[in-house]
C-alpha cells in the first residue's frame, strides 16, 4: 500500500506540474484559450489522482484500524483522527486530500472567474493564487508521505521527486506580492525561502551526507525536462487545434522551468559544508548565493526586473535572510519528521 499510495500521489503532483507550465507557455505563445483546454485538464487531473489516491488510503487505513491493526506512521506519517475518530488519516495522505478538495472547488472559482471576465492571462489574479497555494499543500502532503518513509530506499527516492516538484510550484505564489513596492525581487526571495528551506528539511530528515545534493540535482534535471517539453507541446497543440502562435513568440526560454535557480546546485553545496557549522549560517550563505545569482538569471532571461545595482545588492541582502529563515524552518521541520530520533548534522 505504501509505496503504491505514494506513486499515485506522486503521478498526480508531477502531472499538475506539467501542465501548469504547460498553461503558462499557453498563455505567452499562443494566448487565447478556454477552462477545458489540455494543459488545464492536466492541472485538474494531476489534484484529482492526487486526491483520489489520499482518500484511498484513508479509507484502507480506517478499515485497518478497525480490524484492530495498528496503523504504521511508515505509511504516510502519524495517524490522524478526524471526524470524532470515524476517520484515521495518515498526515500525509490528510494534507494531500484537503490541498486537492480545495483546488477543485477553486476550480469552480477559477471557472466563474473565466466566465465573467474572459480571457485571463496573468498567474496574480484572485483564482489563480488561490489554485497555485492548493496545488502546493498537495505537494506539501506529497513530501510528508515521502518523508515518513525515509528509511527505506523508495521513500528516499519518492523524496528526491516530491521536494524539486514542491521547491518548483509554491514559488509561484509569490507572484500575489509583485504589486508591492519593495527594494528587491520579492519572486528571487521567496524562491531562496523555499529552495534553502526544502534542502535543510531534505538533509536533516533523511540525515545522511549528499541528500541536499542529490536533491538540487534532481531539480536541475526537471528544469531540463521542464525547458525541452513546455515549448514543444506548446506548438504541438496549438497546431492540432489550429491556432498560430503568436508573432515574434516561441525560442524563448519557458516561464516555469526559467523559474528554478540555476544556481541550486551552489546553494545545496554550501547547505552540505556549513551544516554542522550551524543550519542558520548554511542557510544565509545557501540564501546570499540564489539571492545574487537567481535576479541574474531572471534578468539575463528576460523573466525579471532590469538588474540595476541596487536591485542586485537589496535582493542579495533579502536572499541571505530570506534562507536564514529558511534553514531555520527546515531545520526543526526536519527534526520533527525524525521525532525521537537522534538528528545527525
Amino acid at each position: 500500500m505504501r509505496p503504491t499510495g505514494a506513486g499515485f500521489v506522486l503521478l498526480g503532483t508531477g502531472i499538475s506540474l506539467i501542465g501548469t507550465s504547460w498553461d503558462v507557455q499557453w498563455h505567452i505563445d499562443v494566448g487565447p484559450d478556454t477552462f477545458f483546454t489540455l494543459p488545464h485538464l492536466f492541472i485538474y487531473s494531476g489534484s484529482a489522482i492526487a486526491g483520489i489516491a489520499a482518500l484511498v488510503v484513508v479509507l484502507a487505513v480506517t478499515a485497518a484500524q478497525r480490524r484492530g491493526e495498528t496503523p504504521d506512521p511508515r505509511d504516510g506519517g502519524i495517524p490522524i483522527r478526524v471526524f470524532g475518530g470515524a476517520f484515521t488519516a495518515p498526515l500525509g495522505y490528510l494534507v494531500t486530500g484537503l490541498g486537492a478538495a480545495a483546488f477543485l472547488l477553486y476550480g469552480l472559482t477559477d471557472l466563474w472567474w473565466h466566465t465573467v471576465y474572459g480571457f485571463d492571462a496573468v498567474l496574480n489574479s484572485p483564482p489563480h493564487v488561490a489554485l497555485f497555494t492548493t496545488i502546493s499543500i498537495t505537494m506539501i502532503g506529497a513530501v510528508i508521505i515521502a518523508a515518513a518513509a525515509r528509511d527505506q530506499l523508495w521513500g528516499r527516492i519518492a523524496m528526491a521527486i516530491s521536494v524539486p516538484v514542491l521547491m518548483t510550484y509554491f514559488p509561484i505564489t509569490a507572484n500575489a506580492f509583485q504589486g508591492l513596492n519593495l527594494p528587491f525581487d520579492t519572486i528571487v526571495a521567496t524562491t531562496a525561502l523555499v529552495v534553502v528551506l526544502l534542502l535543510v528539511v531534505t538533509r536533516v530528515a533523511i540525515g545522511r551526507p549528499g541528500a541536499a545534493l542529490a536533491t538540487a540535482a534532481a531539480l536541475l534535471v526537471m528544469q531540463g525536462i521542464l525547458w525541452v517539453f513546455t515549448p514543444w507541446a506548446t506548438a504541438v497543440y496549438a497546431d492540432s487545434v489550429g491556432l498560430p502562435m503568436r508573432d515574434g513568440m516561441g525560442g524563448e526560454p519557458s516561464l516555469i522551468p526559467a523559474g528554478i535557480p540555476m544556481a541550486a546546485l551552489l546553494a545545496a553545496v554550501a547547505i552540505e559544508l556549513l551544516l554542522r557549522r550551524g543550519p542558520l549560517l548554511a542557510g544565509a550563505t545557501a540564501g546570499l548565493i540564489l539571492g545574487l545569482t537567481f535576479v541574474l538569471q531572471r534578468d539575463w532571461l528576460h523573466y525579471g526586473p532590469h538588474a540595476t545595482p541596487l536591485l542586485l545588492i537589496a535582493t542579495t541582502i533579502a536572499g541571505g535572510l530570506f534562507g536564514w529563515l529558511g534553514a531555520y524552518l527546515g531545520s526543526r521541520f526536519g527534526a520533527m519528521v525524525r521525532v525521537g530520533e537522534k538528528v545527525p548534522a
